[in-house]
């Protein structure tokens, strides 16, 4: 079982040698961590497949920041400062995300989505998504043969009133499509997306 315990640790190398003796519910993640950046450490974590939360805590309040690190892995960003009521509502928030991605994998067509992993398969090829990519697959796995608008998707992707780029759906399409194949996700013009039953 993950530790309940609070445990903190100063600087990124620490973190990620951490992270690989022993199970945590949860980790509140700096940027500016000396030796190895925050950025640097969620990638390696994620690179490694580890699927233990992260929620991000920085000064950094710029969008592109904000997506940034929830396209490399992060399952939380929350800018200083915050109250402490609300951060411990986003670890209850991820904690609760996490026991409940405990679920069946989802399926569509040849496509197989764990959600506990975060990793996609098809026909041989597995990859663990980032968090945008699996809140996309996991909308359009949840209802394999529908049609889900462009509105539907953004509202998976997005959150916190974030700017949404008018072509966000379209970007995240393209990167999966690089990845499994041009046929992995359909679009229905002017309907919108979906995939294989």
């Amino acid at each position: 079982m993950p530790h309940s315990r609070w445990i903190g640790l100063q600087d990124g190398q620490s973190a990620i040698a951490a992270v690989g003796l022993q199970p945590y519910a949860v980790i509140l993640l700096d940027l500016g961590l000396p030796k190895k950046d925050g950025m640097t450490v969620l990638r390696e974590l994620r690179s490694r497949d580890h699927g233990v939360p992260v929620i991000i805590i920085t000064a950094r309040d710029a969008v592109h920041n904000r997506i940034e690190g929830l396209d490399s892995g992060a399952d939380d960003y929350i800018v200083k400062p915050f109250a402490v009521s609300e951060l411990q509502a986003r670890i209850r928030a991820v904690v609760r995300r996490k026991s409940g991605s405990a679920h069946p994998r989802l399926a569509g067509g040849d496509l197989t989505l764990d959600p506990a992993t975060r990793e996609l398969t098809r026909q041989g090829i597995s990859q663990v998504l980032s968090a945008r990519e699996f809140s996309l697959m996991h909308a359009l796995l949840m209802r394999p043969g529908a049609i889900l608008s462009r509105d539907e998707l953004e509202e998976r992707i997005y959150g916190w009133n974030e700017e949404v780029s008018s072509n966000a759906v379209e970007v995240i399409i393209h990167g999966l499509r690089k990845k499994f194949g041009k046929d992995v996700i359909s679009n229905v013009r002017g309907l919108g997306w979906r995939v294989d039953r």
